[in-house]
């Protein structure tokens, strides 16, 4: 029992911190006249892809969002200029998301105020720290994956 408490606090204070670091994020991208967090975080993705040119399908499960919602922040983006969707090359039925010059440009404001914010709210950590809660959550996230792989093959 005391490993699950210890657990479930561990887990509170990831969730917690989460919260408040991404609502100040937030609050500083709008302060500075930039569009909202959802937007560089799909900007982000795509910049990072091995491609730079990720399918929508991609890009939702990336980023934890169902295809209606990244099919919605994509019409967004697109509209604002920042995004073109274009043909798959192997599939000609999916659609892939590349950024114009104009969202290159944009994720690069963004990404001063993210990266800005980020370090404000996290140097209180020493690198030794941050590596320590680096490692024990991409720890975390070999784990859900690899549940998740398992529940899929016994289907």
């Amino acid at each position: 029992m005391e490993s699950s408490g210890a657990h479930l606090d561990a887990w509170r204070a990831v969730v917690t911190s989460h919260a408040a670091v991404t609502e100040h994020i937030q609050r500083t991208l709008a302060a500075t006249d930039l569009p909202p967090l959802s937007w560089f975080e799909v900007l982000w993705a795509i910049k990072r892809s091995p491609t730079g040119r990720p399918r929508m399908s991609d890009l939702a499960e990336w980023l934890t969002l169902s295809r209606g919602g990244i099919t919605k922040l994509v019409d967004r983006l697109v509209e604002a200029g920042y995004l073109e969707r274009v043909s798959c090359a192997e599939d000609r039925r999916s659609l892939q998301a590349e950024l114009t010059p104009a969202g290159t440009k944009m994720l690069q404001e963004m990404q001063t105020v993210y990266e800005g914010e980020v370090e404000r709210h996290l140097r209180s950590l020493t690198a030794e720290e941050a590596k320590l809660i680096t490692t024990a959550l991409q720890q975390v996230t070999v784990s859900t994956c690899d549940q998740a792989s398992r529940a899929t093959a016994s289907v």
